[in-house]
């Protein structure tokens, strides 16, 4: 990955509290993964943005080796990379996702 696009990947992920690499747009995601995040972010509520990795193959690619994760989607709190659409799923479910947004937000 080149210093540039290392770069823009921090510049997103540090440009709002949560932050997710996702296929498509949260108004129409292009995956059922990116979907799966999309509606957990909107059931709680909570303002996220989203960066459309199909419009971008170096920050698609870049991403990847950014998080160590191969997958998309890859959600960001507060500038942390915090897991995939399965571990999403996992943390909503046992209430961690929540306990984590809510920390994040105070601070």
């Amino acid at each position: 990955m080149t210093p540039e696009i290392k770069n823009r990947i921090e510049e997103l992920v540090n440009s709002n509290t949560i932050f997710v690499f996702i296929k498509g747009s949260k108004l129409m995601p292009q995956c059922g993964f990116s979907n799966n995040v999309v509606q957990i972010f909107n059931t709680l509520g909570k303002t996220f943005e989203t960066f459309d990795v199909l419009s971008d193959p170096e920050i698609r690619e870049g991403i990847k080796e950014y998080s160590d994760w191969p997958t998309i989607p890859q959600v960001y709190i507060n500038g942390e990379f915090a897991g995939g659409s399965d571990l999403m799923i996992e943390m909503y479910q046992n209430g961690e996702l929540q306990q984590q947004i809510e920390i994040a937000l105070a601070s």
